[in-house]
């Protein structure tokens, strides 16, 4: 049913959660293959991709948005794809809503030209994360513009019809939810959550990126063109 693929570089410690949370999912015949596109690590991603059974692929050098790319290529055993960041740890039970989503997308008539993302939420403690996960939220819903730490399951239908993801250096989770568009993108009430830092951090480089990301999504400047900024 589904293909997971997941782009890494020196990923190895957040990898193991990830692939944990897949496991259940493997178990019941949900998810056929995981496939993991490497940029280039240096540490012990490979060995944990290993152990795990995963597809294990090197793109050495290459962008996040080419190693998705790449991979969604090579998947072959499911008809959706799910694509992940490795800090991405998906909440247990994940798969039921899944799977209940790709059901009811193969009855719909427009079901194949949509897609799913999940609820985002920080690991993290306090009320800087919480006002953080509402703000992702509201972005997802209103601007239908989730981040790539949320994952996106969409048919391969679908997302070879889009032209998969562009090769963009950043920004290209934002460039391909626009292209989805914002109608046809739903938010799972599942949750992704992250380990990292909530964002907004005070730094000037964050906030460029997070401006960056703003022009995108709310402005629908061409992701092409706010990569500059987002730097």
């Amino acid at each position: 049913m589904i293909s997971v693929v997941v782009a890494t570089k020196n990923s190895e410690t957040e990898l193991v959660h990830a692939l944990s949370s897949l496991v259940t999912a493997a178990a019941e015949g949900v998810i056929r293959e995981v496939i993991i596109v490497d940029g280039g690590s240096n540490d012990a991603t490979e060995q944990v991709a290993d152990a795990a059974g995963c597809s294990w692929v090197n793109c050495n050098g290459k962008t996040r948005s080419e190693c998705l790319s790449h991979g969604a290529g090579l998947a072959k055993r499911g008809e959706w794809l799910l694509f992940l960041w490795p800090e991405t740890l998906l909440e247990s039970g994940w798969h039921h809503e899944a799977q209940a989503f790709i059901d009811r997308a193969s009855r719909a008539p427009n079901g194949l030209t949509t897609a799913a993302s999940f609820r985002l939420r920080y690991e993290s403690f306090g009320m800087s994360a919480r006002i953080s996960e509402s703000l992702a939220a509201l972005r997802s819903q209103l601007l239908g513009m989730p981040y790539g730490n949320q994952g996106l399951l969409i048919s391969r239908q679908f997302y070879q019809a889009l032209g998969g993801h562009r090769p963009l250096p950043e920004l290209e989770d934002l460039d391909i939810a626009k292209r989805i568009g914002r109608s046809q993108i739903v938010l799972l009430r599942a949750a992704a959550v992250t380990a990292g830092a909530a964002e907004g951090d005070g730094s000037t480089t964050r906030f460029r990126q997070a401006l960056a990301r703003f022009c995108v999504g709310a402005l629908r400047i061409p992701a092409s063109v706010a990569v500059k900024l987002h730097g």
